[in-house]
């Protein structure tokens, strides 16, 4: 019990809260769930059930990664960009010719990772742009691979970007040193960045359902509209606007800049992915998570507010990077 006290003890109280908060909204969306068989007997809520149900397991591992350290969420975040990876070139037309250069990439992501670990934000930020962008062709025209060679090409270098590269930075800013880190510490600037892109897809689904009527992209994802995208980025904007502070060491201009342009990278996050799947030709890239399909499907829009998220941190707040 002592342990426990005293790893409770070490942790951020606004992180503490904030993980209270969500996992209050959770237990709300349980009780929901519970009393609509009951309001709309007619319906089934399956889905749903599940998609909580699922919520309730990505929480539990995001938040003991947060808890235990960079060390720990770093872990987690290899094992993510491991999975979405693998998703992405399971679906993407690979050819079997191609194995060795979708071996470079699973060693491009252990090289990624390892310069975050070894805190190297010089290196992390041109390895995959730069070098890797460079060294997949090149093995590619080694082996003889001439067939279909820039489209083979910009499909590993865009799986290794967004996948690994992109989702590389949640981890980047657990190693954030506490004296820049403030008001929440590291822990907080992460969980800042998990709970505004989630509240962003969340708020855009709800103001659709509620009142969208002009569809926004309707040849890429024909549920979205104009006013889900309007309501959401306004909620999302006012939610950052007014919690960022809490959380991340933001102000004036720097977290104005956040809040105006963050909801518009989640939003392009979702759409991209989507079209992306369409050209495929799969409405989700795997079934790992129950209701909500793959990895990929949960944290597409955080491949594009994670970077974001960071480079407005690093120019407006933090010197390490």
């Amino acid at each position: 019990m002592d342990a426990v006290t005293g790893f409770f003890a070490q942790q951020s109280p606004v992180v503490l809260w904030g993980l209270g908060g969500v996992l209050a909204v959770l237990t709300l969306a349980v009780g929901i769930t519970a009393l609509l068989p009951v309001l709309k007997p007619a319906s089934d809520f399956t889905n749903l059930r599940q998609r909580i149900a699922s919520w309730w397991v990505m929480i539990a591992l995001l938040a003991g990664a947060l808890l235990l350290g960079w060390q720990a969420f770093t872990a987690l975040m290899i094992v993510i960009s491991f999975i979405a990876l693998r998703e992405f070139l399971s679906l993407a037309p690979v050819r079997r010719e191609d194995r060795l250069i979708v071996l470079a990439a699973f060693v491009a992501m252990g090289i990624n990772y390892l310069f975050i670990i070894l805190d190297d934000y010089g290196l992390y930020r041109v390895f995959i742009p730069t070098y890797v962008f460079l060294i997949i062709p090149f093995l590619m025209a080694c082996i003889g691979q001439t067939r279909a060679f820039l489209s083979t090409t910009a499909t590993f270098h865009w799986a290794i970007v967004t996948c690994v590269y992109n989702l590389g930075y949640i981890a980047f800013l657990m190693r954030t040193p506490a004296a820049e880190a403030q008001p929440a510490g590291a822990a907080g600037l992460v969980f800042f960045l998990l709970v505004v892109t989630e509240a962003n897809d969340v708020a855009q689904y709800v103001w659709g359902k509620l009142f969208g009527k002009r569809k926004i992209v309707p040849k890429v994802s024909p549920n979205k509209t104009w006013e889900g995208f309007i309501g959401g980025w306004a909620t999302t904007s006012a939610l950052i606007w007014f919690l960022g502070p809490v959380f991340t060491p933001l102000s004036g201009i720097g977290l104005a800049c956040l809040a105006l342009f963050l909801p518009l990278a989640g939003f392009a996050g979702d759409v991209t992915m989507s079209a992306i799947k369409r050209d495929i030709g799969v409405k989700d890239t795997s079934a790992l998570i129950p209701g909500h399909g793959g990895l990929l499907d949960r944290a597409d829009s955080l491949t594009f507010t994670a970077p974001l998220y960071f480079h407005i941190l690093a120019y407006f707040a933090l010197d390490h990077f």
